[in-house]
């Protein structure tokens, strides 16, 4: 649905370009944020319906920042989702146990990204998230 808020936390800045035009091409609001400690600022001000985790960022990294979300009642059912390189054995189990609601893998498939944040939002909203409220639940299987 065109207008949803969506945080997107990403230090690399090619990454967080093709992220946020793919994004905004599909009529996403989009806040971005470079680091974990700006994310957890951005995500209280604004409570976006999904935040796309990237879980390497200098400082604070995203599986701290996500389970900082979820211990905050403000923020704790924003769905979150896990952006990163980490594609090894262990590593979305990793992911889902810091909070993370579902995982996906970088590079970023330019096709299959659009559909795969679709899922996460309509999925929140089936759970009774949206406009900013979110909802943590199960991994639509996307990724």
């Amino acid at each position: 649905m065109a207008g949803e808020r969506i945080l997107l936390v990403e230090d690399n800045p090619q990454n967080r370009r093709l992220a946020q035009f793919l994004l905004k091409s599909q009529g996403y609001m989009v806040y971005e944020a470079t680091t974990g400690e700006e994310a957890l600022g951005l995500a209280r001000t604004h409570l976006p319906d999904l935040i796309l985790m990237d879980l390497q960022l200098p400082g604070v990294d995203g599986y701290a920042v996500t389970r900082h979300l979820k211990e905050d009642a403000a923020t704790a059912t924003i769905p979150v989702v896990a952006m990163t390189a980490y594609a090894m054995p262990g590593d979305r189990d990793k992911a889902l146990a810091a909070g993370c609601d579902g995982y996906i893998t970088k590079p970023i498939d330019t096709r299959g990204f659009p559909a795969a944040v679709q899922r996460y939002l309509a999925s929140a909203r089936e759970k009774g998230g949206g406009s900013g409220y979110g909802a943590s639940g199960a991994d639509p299987g996307c990724g």
